[in-house]
């Protein structure tokens, strides 16, 4: 049985991002912003640490 512990979202508002995280266990939501470099720099990095921990692709 899986059971979801956080959510996490890139949101762009005006331009800008930031990243949402909520979570699911303490009721609680953490926003940060996030530079534009750093989101276009997410797909290698998911790509590098899914390589690293030797996991599947998406879902």
């Amino acid at each position: 049985m899986e059971t979801l512990l956080y959510t996490a979202e890139l949101v762009q508002e005006d331009g800008a991002y930031k990243l949402v995280v909520q979570d699911l266990v303490r009721d609680t939501v953490q926003v940060t912003p996030v530079p534009k470099s750093a989101v276009d720099r997410l797909p290698t990095f998911l790509s590098v640490l899914s390589a690293k921990l030797g996991t599947a692709r998406g879902r």
